[in-house]
C-alpha cells in the first residue's frame, strides 16, 4: 500500500500536481535554463551599465522613443481600422497620438525624457518586485523560494529609491540600474542552479523525492 505521506515534500496534501502550485514547480524545474539565461543577460547588462554609462543611459531613451513612435503608428492604424468598420476609434487614436508626442518629445527633449524613463522605471521595478514576492509564496522551500523572495525585495527597494530620487545624474542612475541588475541576475542564476538540482525530483507522475 503507497505512503500517503510520500509526496508531501513536493506536492503536499493533495497529491503531485493536484494543484496549480504543483505545476509551477514543476515548469520551473523543467525550465531552469531559462532561468538561468535571464540571470546571464542581466549580470551583462549590469557589466555594460557600469562601464560604459552615457552609453547605456543614451540607449535606454532612445529605444523608450523608438517603441513610443512605433506603438502610436499601430494604434493609429488599429483606429482607423475600427472607424472603418463603424466601432469605436476614438480613444485608439488619442492613445496613439499621446504615444508619438511621447515618442518624438524624448528625441527632441532627452534630458526630459530621462526623468520619465526613470520614473517609469521605478515603477517597474516596484511592480515586478511585488509580483515577484507574491510568487515566491506560491513555490516550494526546496525550489528555491527564499532565492525568489530576495529577488522580489531587490526589486521593490531599487524601484523605491529609483522612485524617490528622480533628479540624480544620469551617469548614477545607470550605476543604481547596473547594480541592480547585477544583483538580480546573480540571484537568478542562485535559483536557477537551484531548480536544476530539484528537476529530476518533479518528474509528471512521480510524487516522491529521491
Amino acid at each position: 500500500m503507497p505512503d500517503p505521506t510520500s509526496s508531501t515534500s513536493l506536492s503536499g496534501p493533495a497529491g503531485p500536481y493536484g494543484s496549480s502550485m504543483d505545476a509551477m514547480n514543476a515548469q520551473l524545474a523543467r525550465n531552469w535554463w531559462a532561468v538561468a539565461a535571464r540571470g546571464v543577460f542581466a549580470i551583462l547588462f549590469g557589466i555594460a551599465a557600469f562601464a560604459l554609462p552615457l552609453v547605456t543611459i543614451a540607449s535606454l531613451v532612445l529605444l523608450f522613443a523608438v517603441y513610443m513612435l512605433v506603438d502610436g503608428v499601430f494604434a493609429i492604424v488599429a483606429g482607423l481600422r475600427a472607424a472603418a468598420r463603424h466601432q469605436r476609434w476614438t480613444l485608439l487614436i488619442l492613445e496613439g497620438a499621446v504615444d508619438l508626442l511621447a515618442g518624438a518629445a524624448a528625441l527632441l527633449l532627452p534630458s526630459t525624457a530621462v526623468l520619465v524613463l526613470v520614473t517609469l522605471l521605478g515603477l517597474w521595478a516596484a511592480v515586478s518586485g511585488g509580483l515577484l514576492l507574491a510568487a515566491a509564496f506560491r513555490l516550494h522551500a526546496g525550489h528555491g523560494r527564499w532565492v525568489l523572495a530576495l529577488s522580489g525585495l531587490v526589486s521593490i527597494v531599487w524601484g523605491v529609491v529609483l522612485y524617490a530620487s528622480p533628479i540624480a545624474g544620469a551617469v548614477v542612475l545607470t550605476w543604481w540600474l547596473g547594480a541592480y541588475a547585477t544583483a538580480f541576475g546573480v540571484l537568478l542564476l542562485a535559483l536557477a542552479f537551484q531548480l536544476r538540482s530539484r528537476h529530476g525530483a518533479v518528474l509528471p507522475g512521480v510524487g516522491a523525492t529521491p
